[in-house]
């Protein structure tokens, strides 16, 4: 079973950044939808953002402005930059990984996102 792995996260203050990655050597993102999700304490799973095959990039509103996702196909991992973080982003963060022309679809365990004074 293939099992994405997401690293970068952390304890910061609020106007912090963070930069969060996403990988797996078995799976090669280029042919990969990525979606980041994340799920604060007694809320359910929300999405945060999408990078497509072409780069394509679509951000919630809650981080739009304030996140930015991407490709390093170099080193087949996905980012996420998250500048200006506010405590309400605090919450676990999710990658996941829908195939283009299968239906593979890969998740990670997730990592903790903390944003306090």
């Amino acid at each position: 079973q293939v099992q994405l792995q997401e690293s970068g996260g952390g304890l910061v203050q609020p106007g912090g950044s963070l930069t969060l990655s996403c990988a797996a050597p078995e799976v090669n993102f280029a042919v990969y939808v990525v979606f980041w999700y994340r799920q604060a304490p007694g809320k359910e799973r929300e999405w945060v953002s999408t990078v497509t095959k072409s780069d394509d990039h679509k951000y919630s509103d809650s981080v739009k402005g304030r996140f930015i996702v991407g490709r390093d196909n170099a080193a087949n991992t996905v980012f996420m930059r998250m500048n200006n973080l506010k405590p309400e982003d605090t919450a676990v963060y999710y990658c996941n990984a829908r195939g283009i022309y299968n239906d593979n679809v890969y998740w990670g365990q997730g990592t903790q996102v903390t944003v306090s004074s």
